[in-house]
Order: C-alpha cells, then sequence, then structure tokens
C-alpha cells in the first residue's frame, strides 16, 4: 500500500504543479479553463490506469493464494483420512487380539 499512496502523492503533487502553471501563464480564461480540463482528463486517465493495473496485480496475489489454501487444505484432508484409516485398523487389530485372548481362556 505505501507504494499507491507514493504514487497518488507523485500523480497529485504533478497535477497541482501542471494548473498552478497553467493558471498563471498569460493566456485567455477560455483557454486556459480548456488546458486544466484536459490536463485534469491526462491526469485522470493515468491514475485509472495505475488503479487498474494495482487491481490486477492484487486479484492475481489474491487468486494465487487461494491455490495455495486449498492445496493445504486438500493435503490436510488427505492426513486426516489416513490417520482415520490407521486408528480404524489399529481398532479392528486390537479387538481381534481381545476376541483371540477371550478365545484362548475360554
Amino acid at each position: 500500500m505505501k507504494s499507491g499512496k507514493v504514487l497518488l502523492g507523485v500523480l497529485a503533487g504533478a497535477a497541482v504543479g501542471a494548473i498552478a502553471g497553467i493558471l498563471f501563464a498569460p493566456d485567455k480564461g477560455s483557454r486556459t479553463r480548456k488546458q486544466i480540463v484536459d490536463k485534469g482528463e491526462d491526469y485522470a486517465d493515468g491514475l485509472k490506469e495505475k488503479y487498474d493495473e494495482m487491481t490486477a496485480v492484487l486479484s492475481k496475489k489474491y487468486n494465487n493464494a487461494m491455490q495455495e489454501v486449498d492445496a493445504l487444505v486438500a493435503k490436510g484432508k488427505n492426513k486426516y483420512n489416513q490417520a482415520m484409516l490407521e486408528v480404524d485398523q489399529a481398532m479392528a487389530n486390537g479387538k481381534n487380539k481381545l476376541d483371540d485372548t477371550k478365545n484362548q481362556n475360554s
């Protein structure tokens, strides 16, 4: 976010400087107003491009993070399922041994 704030500050400073330069230039009022509008549109377009670029980068990072989370969840589910199978097998083996012991003692 720091780079976004710096970029916004630079653009705002450039816009203020351009407008101040136009206002102090010896031109007709209508021409000066047109130049201000043109510069404002140029800066707005530049800001929109930067916003779109930043949005695309953040979207890509978000999607990558979600893929990593999905992979970790799948891995966790696999480990859980494997552990449950091992527990079931251990319980079945224990039950079989208990039954064998009961049969031998009978």
